[in-house]
């Protein structure tokens, strides 16, 4: 029988994601790539250093613990630009950490985004920006991670937490678009007038439909088992603030959603509420905050709408 990815939350993660190349990248830039496949089978038996993606996904694959080892709720899968020989180094690497990943696609120089869909995937992490930008484009749940490399991970704390921004990201952006065009004054205005109507989804909106799943599943254990502790903590951490935030909270609850804690900011630094929250990824669609956050939380940028146009080269 095929091994069925369908109702599982399904993550593929680049190995620029996973772990720190910093040192790799610069023998590809500088020497070419016969040096850099020369360096890979020279430090084959070498493990790379977690990179800013390793916590979130190390937790997450945690939660296997509530299923069988045949039937996971997790499968995070590797999407690579390496060939099949450069690739064994991430591959190594990964048993090394002891992390229960076993499936990857290795594409020479290619772009892997285009097996999303066939994965079913609902997320995928990257560090370069030019394949994060492709798959958004072409309607498929990309992200690009920004923030420090091996990041304190405390050992002792099980919890793995989980942040969102709101517009672009969970929503569609076309709220976003009218505070763009006409202000906040407007903006506000035309979020009360339509509070009634839900919100288009965004990009990561079945993602949390997937950690949902995982949170009813616990939620089933700690009915069995009183000594069960919760895990998995969900919030979103929005610039919108009140009266806007009716429509956001009534558009969660009609898509079938929901998170434990909303941060319904209107302004306040994003960055400074991250340091408090300590979640193990943050996902945004505007860079500026994600300045911010980066700085002590591992951020996602999801390059959605024209907020995140790319300016147009002169001629």
């Amino acid at each position: 029988m095929p091994y069925e990815l369908a109702g599982r939350l399904v993550v593929g993660i680049a190995s620029s994601a996973l772990f720190d190349l910093a040192e790799s990248d610069r023998v590809f830039r500088e020497d070419g790539e016969e040096a850099y496949r020369a360096y890979q089978e020279r430090n084959l038996d070498v493990t790379f250093a977690p990179g800013t993606a390793f916590p979130f996904v190390k937790r997450l694959l945690s939660l296997n613990d509530l299923a069988t080892a045949d039937d996971p709720l997790v499968e995070v899968i590797v999407l690579s630009r390496n060939d099949p020989d450069t690739g064994l180094r991430v591959m190594r690497s990964i048993r090394a950490h002891k992390l229960p990943i076993s499936r990857a696609i290795f594409q020479q120089g290619r772009a892997p985004y285009a097996y999303i869909p066939a994965l079913n995937m609902s997320l995928f992490l990257s560090a370069n920006e030019g394949d994060v930008r492709e798959a958004v484009a072409a309607g498929l749940p990309a992200g690009r991670v920004l923030g420090p490399l091996g990041a304190a991970d405390d050992e002792g704390d099980p919890d793995l937490r989980i942040a969102f921004d709101f517009d672009g990201v969970l929503a569609s952006d076309a709220a976003e678009q009218v505070y763009q065009r006409e202000g906040i004054e407007k903006f506000r205005d035309h979020e009360v007038a339509h509070a009634d109507v839900p919100h288009d989804a965004g990009p990561l909106k079945e993602f949390l439909a997937g950690v949902n799943r995982i949170q009813r599943r616990e939620e089933e254990e700690l009915r069995r088992n009183a000594d069960y502790r919760l895990r998995v903590h969900v919030s979103i951490v929005t610039a919108r603030n009140s009266p806007a935030e009716e429509r956001a909270v009534r558009s969660l609850k009609r898509w079938g959603v929901r998170v434990n804690d909303a941060f319904f900011l209107g302004g306040i630094d994003k960055g400074t509420i991250m340091a408090v929250l300590r979640p193990h990824i943050f996902f945004d669609d505007q860079q500026v905050h994600l300045d911010s956050t980066a700085r002590t939380t591992p951020s996602v940028h999801i390059p959605i709408g024209r907020i995140n146009e790319l300016p147009r080269q002169a001629v």
